[in-house]
């Protein structure tokens, strides 16, 4: 792996990867890591959308995050972290990048520079993490759903926004915001006879920017 080089962004340095077998493409509904795997790597999502979800001990699984192009994950194990919390599985064909956890601290130790970027971005996640745990406490489920969709197209993030987003069910969008699949299914047909979705097909799901009614306004 080289280290030696200059970074202006963590998008510079993951793609400029070279190790033979660093990067790996998985189909859609696979599963990267297991809750309860060894954790051992940080993983890069180049392309596609991958879910991270918990499972209860009765069963139950729960969507913590919908992550996109550029997000890292399984950052757990360089704080000590022994075994997978969670489970990452593909909702699309990705792209993931997997960065051994000692290459991992070896660059954070010696590239100051990658250091910084990477502490701005698990920033950056605690505050859409506090933000989520905010938009469950006081917004509505058709509010909190139009911010998935919103969040899923990008906008608002520093990445160009991506109107139209891969097919997701209506059961993970349930878990995501902790509502029913009916109630789902209900808004989402509110937002399309309102003109802020439409589905195009077997391509996805296009999002307006017009959807940002719903959180401005309700």
């Amino acid at each position: 792996m080289r280290f030696g080089v200059a970074l202006s962004s963590l998008h510079y340095f993951v793609d400029d990867l070279d190790d033979a077998g660093s990067v790996r493409h998985h189909a859609p509904r696979r599963t990267v890591f297991a809750q309860g795997d060894a954790a051992d790597a940080v993983y890069y999502l180049q392309r596609g959308k991958i879910k991270l979800s918990l499972l209860s001990p009765r069963g139950k699984e729960a969507v913590i995050a919908i992550l996109g192009h550029g997000d890292f994950f399984g950052e757990g194990c360089l704080a000590g972290q022994t075994a997978r919390v969670s489970t990452a599985a593909t909702i699309t064909a990705c792209s993931v990048v997997r960065i051994e956890k000692a290459d991992m601290l070896e660059m954070l130790h010696t590239v100051p520079q990658f250091a910084e970027l990477f502490i701005a971005h698990l920033l950056s996640r605690n505050i859409r993490i506090e933000e989520d745990l905010t938009d469950q406490l006081f917004n509505s489920s058709e509010r909190r759903l139009a911010r998935v969709l919103l969040l899923l197209a990008n906008f608002g993030k520093e990445a160009l926004p991506e109107p139209v987003i891969a097919k997701i069910s209506q059961q993970i969008l349930a878990d995501m915001i902790g509502t029913t699949r009916s109630r789902v299914s209900f808004f989402m047909n509110k937002f399309r006879r309102a003109g802020y979705i439409e589905y195009n097909g077997g391509l996805g799901l296009h999002v307006h920017r017009s959807l940002l009614n719903v959180i401005l306004h309700e």
